[in-house]
């Protein structure tokens, strides 16, 4: 298991291969359609977000407010990111993103985005969105919350622990690419 802490720079992204489970430790912020398309289409960051050697998370967390009227995270079950596809390669260059964590897989442009700029994709496993819950220790900020919805609002979040697996590494490789050559490959044997 690779522990990996903020800062998330070019090195450390670098170092990480398709296949590696990964711990993260530090600042998230999530971001799903709106505020992709968002941002796409010229939007700006509100202060206080600042995604350059970050990682942002597909996701659309279910949060309350306690007694104590602090934000808390119930699930922070990751959302299927190829609907991201046609924004995230330019997200990628225009914000210095160093990591995208999500389900599913992406695309080539996002790929070759990731190559380019040092940036990996971190697949978190779906259906455990309590479990991933229990890794978020803060709350720190909700962002165009007011726009957006709370699903669709950037959440800042502070992790610890938090599992995910390398699958789209910044050296070209994805082994969402590879599975599905393998099971192309066992399909064309069985047809």
């Amino acid at each position: 298991m690779i522990h990996l802490t903020s800062p998330f720079t070019d090195e450390k992204m670098r170092a990480l291969r398709v296949g590696d489970a990964v711990e993260i430790s530090g600042i998230l912020f999530t971001g799903r359609d709106a505020v992709h398309k968002y941002l796409y289409k010229g939007g700006e960051l509100p202060a206080g977000v600042n995604l350059r050697d970050g990682i942002l998370y597909h996701c659309g967390p279910v949060v309350i407010k306690d007694a104590e009227g602090r934000w808390k995270v119930m699930a922070a079950g990751p959302t299927t990111s190829i609907r991201e596809e046609p924004y995230q390669a330019q997200l990628i260059r225009q914000f210095g993103l160093r990591g995208v964590i999500g389900k599913g897989g992406m695309g080539d442009r996002t790929l070759a985005a990731c190559q380019e700029h040092g940036c990996v994709y971190l697949h978190a496993v779906g259906g455990a969105a309590q479990v991933l819950a229990e890794c978020i220790k803060a709350v720190r900020n909700v962002y165009l919350q007011e726009k957006f919805g709370s699903p669709e609002a950037i959440w800042e979040l502070e992790v610890e622990h938090f599992p995910v697996v390398v699958t789209m590494d910044s050296h070209g490789q994805s082994l969402h690419k590879e599975v599905f050559a393998a099971s192309q490959a066992e399909l064309a044997k069985r047809l």
